[in-house]
């Protein structure tokens, strides 16, 4: 029953997305503003390909810890709206979370740096996947279990907010009103796959602004400041599908070989991308605080 639904689930959204693509194509066609290549929207398939593989080969795995956390939940929620309602808001914090280290942790940003390798930016961009995600996403979902919430619906959940966040990469649509408050939108997520260094590690949420709010990791898009898409130190070779996956964890695996000493090695895996010993690289933050003092 499980599998039927799953395979229902995906028959009703790949029609969607297969229209609202082609919505966006014909919109950048009329606006004269091309969005889209054919190796660039090939290569977001192939990863979310690779990346759904690995979902499905770890899937009996990380439900059977979920479901075991489940067992030993602390609390149970009766209601069912409540259920879901709290469900949404705790796993769209918890992926904040995640997506946050992602970016501030250059062992996880080797995982997560191929959803942010394309200089071109629409909605394919969106399955354009951090290929080796499913080997610990499951990880942070583990709270979810002990607070009373099902592997099964913490999957679903996942799944249906996913389906958000990929409708936001997106070059169509201007700023939305009063939704720039509450939700991330076209907007936000634009400054989230910039690389100028203003924009930098920003707006970090699934559906939901307010962790970026709380948390000082919000940026608005700027009229003046029109968003660069892709990687800031893009040295890797676009048309060898090897590099585009493994092209982070081959530089990680480099430093570990190499004679620098071993607390210098830990930093420079746990550390934000562009930390360096020597000064010679500097991590985002480091960037933007001296944007503040210019």
């Amino acid at each position: 029953m499980q599998n039927f639904s799953e395979f229902g689930f995906v028959a009703t959204i790949v029609p969607i997305y297969a229209v609202v693509i082609g919505i966006e194509i014909l919109l950048s066609s009329i606006r004269h503003q091309p969005v889209y290549t054919f190796k660039d929207t090939l290569t977001n398939i192939y990863q979310t390909l690779l990346n759904m593989g690995l979902d499905i080969a770890f899937r009996t795995f990380y439900l059977f810890i979920l479901g075991y956390c489940f067992q030993h939940a602390i609390i149970q929620i009766e209601n069912k709206y409540l259920y879901w309602t709290l469900l949404f808001v705790a796993e769209d914090f918890v992926f904040y979370c995640m997506h946050l280290l992602e970016h501030r942790s250059r062992l996880f940003w080797s995982v997560h740096f191929t959803h942010h390798s394309s200089s071109t930016y629409n909605l394919t961009t969106g399955f354009r996947s951090s290929v080796f995600q499913p080997m610990y996403r499951f990880i942070f979902f583990l709270p979810l279990s002990f607070l009373g919430f099902k592997a099964l619906d913490i999957f679903l959940m996942y799944s249906i907010t996913q389906i958000y966040g990929i409708l936001v990469h997106t070059q169509m649509v201007d700023k939305l009103g009063f939704l720039e408050y509450v939700l991330i939108t076209p907007s936000h997520h634009r400054v989230h796959h910039a690389n100028n260094e203003r924009y930098l590690d920003k707006n970090m949420g699934m559906c939901l602004i307010i962790w970026d709010k709380i948390f000082g990791t919000f940026q608005a898009e700027l009229p003046e400041e029109s968003v660069v898409y892709g990687l800031a130190h893009n040295d890797m070779n676009p048309n060898n599908p090897i590099d585009l996956v493994l092209h982070e964890p081959i530089k990680l695996g480099k430093i570990w070989f190499s004679g620098l000493s071993l607390s210098h090695k830990i930093k420079y895996t746990f550390r934000a991308p562009g930390w360096s010993h020597d000064g010679s690289t500097k991590t985002a933050a480091e960037l933007q605080k001296n944007i503040k003092n210019s």
